[in-house]
C-alpha cells in the first residue's frame, strides 16, 4: 500500500479513516488538533460523507460519539489531557454504557506544557474507567493501532483510549497504509437496556465491566505492541512504554542493550511479562513519558522485593518531557557531544499579532480599569491570555476553559468591584454559557466581555460555534438587551469604547460587552479568496 509521511496526529486520522470510521468528533486543543484537520480535508473521507465537524466542547464531542457507536458505527472523539477532564462525565460512564460501533477516544498529552495548563497523565484516566488503553512508539504504531482499537472496542464492547504525546504527535515520519475497512453498518444495540445507566441496570453493567478485566489484561499479554527483548545483564531491566520507547531505542543505535527491555504500549499492564522481566532482573528502570504509572504499579506488584528506578526516585525528572540525553544519562552512559547553536537570536516571548483585534479592547479595558488597581479582570483561554504580559498586562487570571465568567460571579460574590471577565467567542461556547446562567439567576455585578474574532485563533482557526449568535444566545439565558453592548475595537473608536465599557462597569448588574472584529489572519484569508 502507498507510504505517506504523516504527523502522528494525521497517521491517527488516516489510520482512523481506512479502519472504517464513520464518525471523527473533537475540539481544538493542541497537541491534539491536527486529527480532525486531517480527516476533515482528506478527500476519501469527503466521498465518503465521514462526520467531521467540530463540536462545541469535549464533553459534547464524547457524547455524539456514542451516539454514533449506539447506531452501530464507528468513531473516533479527539481532544487535549485537559480537554478529558471535561469530557470525563460520559467518558467514565462510557466505561458502563459500552460500545456498540467501535470508539476510540484519542488523547494527546502535554509533558512539560508547552501549550497546557498542566502536564497530567491521561492513563490514570484509563486505569480509573477500567478501560483498555492504547500509546504508541511511533508513527506506524498510531496508525495501525486504530485498527486494533476498533476490534478491541467491538470485541469486548467497551471504547478504547489511544494516548499520544506531544513530540509524537507534532513529528512526522513515514506510515505504510493497510487496504482499508468497509463502514459498518448501522445496527442497534444488541440488548435495548446497554446505554441505559438507570442505578439497576448500571449495577449490571459495572459487574460486567469488573468480569471482562481478566480478558483485558490477558490481551495485553499478548499483545503485538507489548514486547520482551532478552539481554544477557540481568543487573538492570528496562520498562520502557510509548514514544519513551523510542528514546531508549536512540541510546543503541550503533549496538544492542546488553539489558532485558519491556516496550510497553498497550493497558492494562501486562502483569505476567512484569513479573518475567522482574523475577529475571535485579533492578528495574522504568521510563515513561508523563506521569509515573508504571513505575507506581510495580512497585505495587512487588513492595520492596526489587529496586526500581524512574521518576519517583530521581533517576529521570519528575516533570516534563523526557528525551534521548536524559534517557541516556539515566542509563549511565556518558553524555554525547553536542553542537550548540551560537545564540543569533535572543529568546523572545509570544506576543499578540500586530493588528489583532484584542490590542485595542485591552487598551481600552485598561483605561476603565486604571482607577481601580490590579485585580479585577479574569481571563480565559485563548490568545488573548497574552494580555497578561507587557505592554498590555490587562488581566489577572487564567484557569480553566469558562473560569473567566465563573471566578468573575464569586469574585464579586465577595463583594469584589468592578469584578469583569474576558473570554473569546469559542470559549464562550466551550465553556462559558452555563456560568453566564448563573451570573443572570444571581443577579451578578458582573461585566463579560465575549472578545469575537470569528475564530478559534489559537489553535489554528478553526470555526467558531457561536459566530453570528452571540447576541441571541445572551439574550436567550436572559441578559438585559441595553445591557449587550456591541463594540468595534479599533484605534479610532478607542474613546467611546471606553466610554461604554465604562457605562457597564457602572451598572449594577449582568453586562455583556462584544468588541468583534475578525482576527486579521480570517480577515487575510477571507481577501485572498
Amino acid at each position: 500500500m502507498k507510504k505517506l509521511l504523516l504527523l502522528g496526529d494525521e497517521a491517527v486520522g488516516q489510520g482512523a479513516l481506512d479502519a472504517g470510521l464513520s464518525g471523527a468528533y473533537g475540539y481544538p486543543g493542541t497537541p491534539s488538533t491536527e486529527i480532525i484537520e486531517y480527516i476533515q480535508r482528506n478527500k476519501e473521507a469527503a466521498a465518503k460523507k465521514v462526520h467531521r465537524t467540530w463540536s462545541a466542547n469535549e464533553k459534547t464531542a464524547m457524547e455524539e460519539a456514542l451516539g454514533m457507536s449506539y447506531a452501530g458505527k464507528r468513531a473516533i472523539v479527539t481532544m487535549k489531557h485537559v480537554g478529558l477532564n471535561v469530557a470525563a462525565d460520559p467518558y467514565m460512564n462510557s466505561a458502563l454504557t459500552g460500545a456498540n460501533g467501535g470508539v476510540i477516544v484519542a488523547v494527546a498529552d502535554d509533558p512539560s506544557m508547552h501549550s497546557s495548563q498542566n502536564e497530567q497523565d491521561s492513563r490514570y484516566y484509563a486505569k480509573f474507567s477500567q478501560m483498555a488503553a492504547l500509546e504508541p512508539s511511533d508513527q506506524q504504531e498510531a496508525y495501525d493501532m486504530c485498527f486494533y482499537a476498533f476490534e478491541l472496542s467491538e470485541k469486548y464492547h467497551q471504547p478504547v483510549m489511544l494516548r499520544l504525546t506531544t513530540r509524537l504527535a507534532h513529528s512526522r515520519s513515514g506510515v505504510i497504509r493497510k487496504a482499508s475497512v468497509t463502514e459498518n453498518k448501522k445496527h442497534m444495540p444488541a440488548n435495548p437496556d446497554q446505554f441505559m445507566l438507570l442505578p439497576a441496570f448500571a449495577r449490571k453493567n459495572y459487574q460486567h465491566l469488573l468480569a471482562i478485566q481478566n480478558d483485558l489484561n490477558e490481551e495485553s499479554e499478548r499483545s503485538p505492541f507489548n514486547k520482551y527483548f532478552d539481554g544477557n545483564d540481568k543487573s538492570l531491566g528496562i520498562v520502557a512504554s510509548g514514544l519513551a520507547y523510542n528514546y531508549l531505542m536512540e541510546n543503541f543505535v550503533d549496538e544492542a542493550s546488553s539489558h532485558p527491555i519491556m516496550k510497553i504500549s498497550q493497558y492494562p499492564l501486562p502483569r505476567k511479562q512484569i513479573e518475567k522481566i522482574t523475577n529475571e532482573c535485579d533492578n528495574i528502570l522504568v521510563i515513561e513519558e508523563g506521569m509515573p504509572l508504571i513505575e507506581e504499579m510495580i512497585k505495587g506488584f512487588l513492595g520492596n522485593s526489587i529496586k526500581v528506578k524512574g521518576r519517583l526516585d530521581g533517576t529521570l525528572p519528575r516533570a516534563g518531557e523526557l528525551n534521548p540525553q536524559i534517557v541516556r544519562k539515566a542509563l549511565g552512559k556518558p553524555a554525547l557531544k553536542s553542537n550548540k547553536m551560537p545564540e543569533i537570536v535572543t529568546n523572545r516571548p509570544p506576543a499578540l499579532c500586530n493588528g489583532c483585534p484584542h490590542i485595542d479592547t485591552f487598551k481600552a479595558l485598561n483605561e476603565v480599569t486604571k482607577e481601580y488597581g490590579k485585580g479585577h479582570v479574569f481571563s480565559d483561554i485563548g490568545c488573548y491570555t497574552l494580555g497578561y504580559l507587557p505592554p498590555y498586562s490587562a488581566i489577572d487570571t487564567c484557569v480553566d476553559m469558562g473560569a473567566s465568567l465563573s471566578m468573575a460571579v464569586g469574585a464579586a460574590d465577595a463583594g469584589l468591584f468592578p469584578s469583569i471577565a474576558a473570554i473569546g467567542d469559542s470559549t464562550f461556547g466551550h465553556s462559558g454559557i452555563t456560568p453566564l446562567l448563573d451570573a443572570v439567576k444571581a443577579k451578578s455585578n458582573i461585566v463579560v466581555i465575549i472578545m469575537d474574532n470569528d475564530t478559534t485563533a489559537m489553535t489554528g482557526m478553526q470555526d467558531s460555534q457561536v459566530t453570528g449568535s452571540i447576541e441571541s444566545i445572551c439574550l436567550g439565558i436572559g441578559v438585559e438587551k441595553e445591557h449587550i453592548r456591541v463594540i468595534t475595537p479599533l484605534k479610532k473608536n478607542h474613546e467611546e469604547n471606553v466610554k461604554i465599557i465604562q457605562e457597564e462597569v457602572n451598572y449594577h448588574g449582568v453586562s455583556v460587552i462584544i468588541p468583534r472584529r475578525p482576527c486579521i489572519h480570517v480577515y487575510a484569508k477571507r481577501k485572498r479568496k
